[in-house]
């Protein structure tokens, strides 16, 4: 099994930045993929940004390139998401997800098995 803990939600005016991160415990080292998803109300969950956990591999949501960056830290088994420029519409809930194979390629919330809690990410107009 994998533990997956997010912090680092909170409230930023638009065109503003947050940092994300997420703490994987457990079994890491059969991680591949961690990526970041979200949800906003009344929509479905959708892909954020993904990152293979050898060799750092990137793939991210058209909706969000050039604005937010997925990173790793393999010392600390922690995934991160830089969020700048934000938008209202990036509100949403923020979940780290972890999937043990695979690439970045994989970009639905069905393909990964190992979600942590949320963490909400308000911006405000």
């Amino acid at each position: 099994q994998v533990q997956l803990v997010e912090s680092g939600g909170g409230l930023v005016q638009a065109g503003g930045s947050l940092g994300l991160s997420c703490a994987a415990s457990g079994r890491t080292f059969s991680v591949a993929i961690m990526a970041w998803f979200r949800q906003a109300p009344r929509k479905e969950r959708e892909f954020v940004a993904a990152i293979s956990w050898t060799g750092g591999t990137t793939n991210y949501a058209d909706s969000v390139k050039g604005r937010f960056t997925i990173s790793r830290d393999d010392a600390k088994n922690t995934v991160y998401l830089q969020m700048n420029s934000l938008k209202p519409e990036d509100t949403a809930v923020y979940y780290c997800a972890a999937r043990r194979f695979g690439t970045v390629v994989y970009t639905t919330s069905q393909e990964y098995p190992y979600w942590g809690q949320g963490t909400q990410v308000t911006v405000s107009s």
